[in-house]
C-alpha cells in the first residue's frame, strides 16, 4: 500500500463512530421536541373536546335537560373522569385536562370551554 493510501484508509477510519456520537448527542434534544408536540396536539385535542361537550351542555338545556349530563355525555369515555363540568342558569362551563401520562403537566395545560343559551 503506497503513503497516499494509506493516509486515506487512516482519515476514513478516524471518523468511523462520528455519527452514533452526533446522533446521541442530538437524541435528547429530539425527545424533549417529540414530548412538546405530543403535549400541544393533546392541548388542541382536549380544547376541542371540551368546547364541544360545553355546546352539548346548552342544547341540552335548551330542550329542557340535564346540562351536566348532556356535556358529560359529548365526551368520550377515556376523558370522562379527567373533566369538570359547571352549570349556572343557562350557562354551561367545561374544564378538561388533555389526555397525558404526565398528571403534573395535566393539571398545568387543562383547558377551559363555555357555551349559553339565549333566552
Amino acid at each position: 500500500m503506497s503513503g497516499r493510501v494509506r493516509a486515506r484508509c487512516s482519515a476514513v477510519l478516524g471518523e468511523r463512530g462520528q455519527a452514533s456520537i452526533e446522533l446521541l448527542g442530538g437524541l435528547p434534544a429530539m425527545l424533549v421536541l417529540g414530548i412538546v408536540c405530543f403535549h400541544v396536539l393533546a392541548v388542541g385535542y382536549a380544547a376541542v373536546l371540551a368546547g364541544n361537550a360545553a355546546e352539548a351542555g346548552a342544547l341540552a338545556l335548551a330542550a329542557g335537560r340535564d346540562g351536566r349530563s348532556g356535556a358529560r355525555d359529548a365526551l368520550p369515555e377515556a376523558s370522562r373522569a379527567d373533566v369538570r363540568i359547571r352549570v349556572s342558569g343557562r350557562r354551561v362551563e367545561v374544564w378538561l385536562r388533555p389526555p397525558t401520562p404526565i398528571d403534573s403537566i395535566a393539571r398545568r395545560l387543562e383547558v377551559r370551554a363555555a357555551a349559553a343559551v339565549a333566552g
